[in-house]
């Protein structure tokens, strides 16, 4: 806990860009930075990285969130159309309603703050009924397009899945760079595979996926700061491993988040992509994951899209 709240203290990126940003570490994805990620298409392959949107299916297993509701509002058995388009035409419509953070997303800036403040220094209340006036998803929905470096630890341990709750280190994420023969560096969204999606199959029961998560060590917040990288996305709930610190729930969210302005992306689905990876060598890609635009929302869906 001590060595927690030293770097709970220290560790920080506020005013580094000024004191009205809120792109956080989207910062470090420069036009460069582009350029250079959009050369890594080389084969035209396409992996989508999201879990499917289904009605009532989902991770979510309550706790104040809920999965999909996906409602039919017009469908080809209804008797009669409500709108007349003419030579027998008829149409279909539906709704979804859904958490911005229910499956496959990105956390705003917004989402978890401590000591009343946000990141780079907004106070919290800047978040109320309305939404996020500040640090808010719709401020960089169109930022997430890099290079996306995979860091597939499970296999690199041998494993097709970490144990649950095992705490991925600072030194695992060297261990399995250098296993894997890439590098990390600046702009790059790092993609951290712990093998947890490989429980769900179909996706038709997520009661494997449930319960203690493999994820990252709080201290690798200190190396995804010193490698500059500029946004991190895992195959589990909240990236973190759980149960990491007694009496402190999401020790990584409050200095990747509050301190850092480095966002999160939950619930990745990153098997295919890992397969691929493994089978050619190469483990990096171009990443296009914008967020959607919602005004002063603490998240967004995502659909990424890794591009090799």
């Amino acid at each position: 806990m001590a060595e927690f709240e030293t770097l709970l203290r220290t560790l920080t990126t506020w005013g580094q860009w000024g004191p009205d940003d809120e792109k956080g570490t989207l910062n470090y994805i420069t036009p460069a930075v582009r350029r250079r990620a959009a050369g890594l298409v080389r084969q035209g392959k396409t992996f989508s990285l999201s879990i499917p949107i289904r009605h009532g299916s989902g991770p979510q297993a309550g706790g104040g969130r809920i999965n999909p509701m996906h409602l039919m509002t017009a469908t080809g058995c209804d008797p009669s159309g409500r709108v007349d388009l003419g030579m027998n035409t008829r149409y279909v419509d539906d709704m979804l309603v859904m958490m911005v953070q229910g499956g496959t997303q990105w956390d705003a800036l917004c989402h978890v703050y401590y000591d009343e403040q946000l990141y780079n220094g907004f106070p919290a209340t800047q978040v109320d009924s309305r939404g996020a006036q500040r640090g808010g998803i719709d401020k960089v929905h169109a930022e997430f397009v890099s290079r996306g470096v995979l860091l597939d630890v499970a296999r690199a341990q041998g494993v097709d899945r970490l144990a649950p709750g095992y705490a991925i280190t600072s030194a695992d994420l060297d261990a399995t760079a250098a296993r894997q023969g890439t590098n990390v560096g600046e702009g790059d969204i790092v993609l951290v595979r712990t093998g947890q999606m490989s429980t769900v199959g179909d996706f038709a029961n997520w009661d494997a996926f449930r319960g203690r998560e493999a994820g990252l060590h709080w201290e690798t917040a200190a190396w995804l700061h010193e490698h500059r990288v500029a946004a991190v996305a895992a195959d589990n709930s909240m990236v973190e491993a759980t149960g990491q610190l007694r009496g402190v729930r999401v020790p990584f969210h409050m200095l990747a988040l509050r301190n850092l302005g480095l966002h999160l992306g939950e619930f990745w689905y990153l098997e295919a992509l890992a397969a691929d990876c493994a089978a050619d060598g190469v483990w990096d890609c171009l990443l296009v994951a914008q967020a959607l635009p919602i005004a002063g929302g603490s998240g967004s869906p995502v659909n990424p899209l890794a591009l090799k």
